[in-house]
Formats: C-alpha cells, structure tokens, sequence
C-alpha cells in the first residue's frame, strides 16, 4: 500500500510542534520508514515533529529529519 493521507492525524501540537500518529493498515513498519514514504505530507510535516505508527507489524516512533515540498525523511526513535 501507499501513503493515505486520511490515515494521518494529529494527537497534539504546541509551539511548532505537532505530534501524529498514522494508521498504516496493511504496511510494515519498514516501508513506512523508507524515505519519501510522507512526501505527500510533506507540506504538513516539519523537521523535529514525532509521528506515532501503528503498522501491521508493530508500532514505532519516528521524528521527521527533512521535511521539504516532495522529500520528507524520517529518523527511527523506537
């Protein structure tokens, strides 16, 4: 599956910084880690926010390490 913009949602945001979390349905944790898998949100995202995801195969936290029109990389956290 590709990114679903309508599985990302924001739990909290304060300051600049925004907490998500994204339901990431039938995708493992690692193709929701590769890099570019946001570029759709990459207008929403900015560097230092956390995205929680819930995947098929776990859950983990990740923080956005780029966040640029069409690029966005992420840092594994847990």
């Amino acid at each position: 599956m590709a990114f679903a913009i309508r599985n990302l949602s924001v739990l909290a945001y304060a300051n600049g910084f925004t907490l998500w979390h994204y339901k990431a349905g039938k995708d493992r944790l690692e193709t929701v880690g590769d890099d570019d898998f946001f570029a759709d949100a990459a207008d929403m995202l900015a560097v230092g926010d956390m995205v929680m995801v819930s995947a098929l195969d776990g859950a983990r936290l990740m923080s956005i390490a780029l966040a640029a029109p069409g690029t966005v990389a992420t840092a594994s956290l847990a």
